[in-house]
Formats: structure tokens, sequence, C-alpha cells
């Protein structure tokens, strides 16, 4: 085996991983989760919400 073997076989593992990754972010079932996630810096919980906004005080 060759080093250029190895470097080529990297490199189909590769594409087959990029491959996989645009495959599973178009699947149908992808959409409902992709659009929680975007809309998370925009959801509002009182928690978390209340402690960032107040001064600290030094």
């Amino acid at each position: 085996m060759d080093i250029n073997d190895l470097r080529s076989i990297t490199t189909v593992l590769g594409l087959l991983c990029f491959l996989g990754i645009v495959a599973w972010a178009y699947a149908r079932g992808s959409k409902k989760g992709f659009d929680e996630a975007a809309n998370l810096p925009f959801a509002e919980h009182d928690d978390e919400g209340a402690a960032s906004t107040t001064s600290h005080q030094r």
C-alpha cells in the first residue's frame, strides 16, 4: 500500500461523509428540527432572560 492509496481512500471517505451530511440536511424529516433550532435565539425563557438583562453590581 502506497501513501497515494491512503490519500485516495481518505478523499473518498471525506466525499462520502460530505454527501451523507448533505443528504441528512435535505431529508424531509429534518426541516422541523432545523426550524426549531433556528428559532432558539428568539425564544424567551423567564429563568434565563431575567438574569441576562439585570445589571451586575461591583
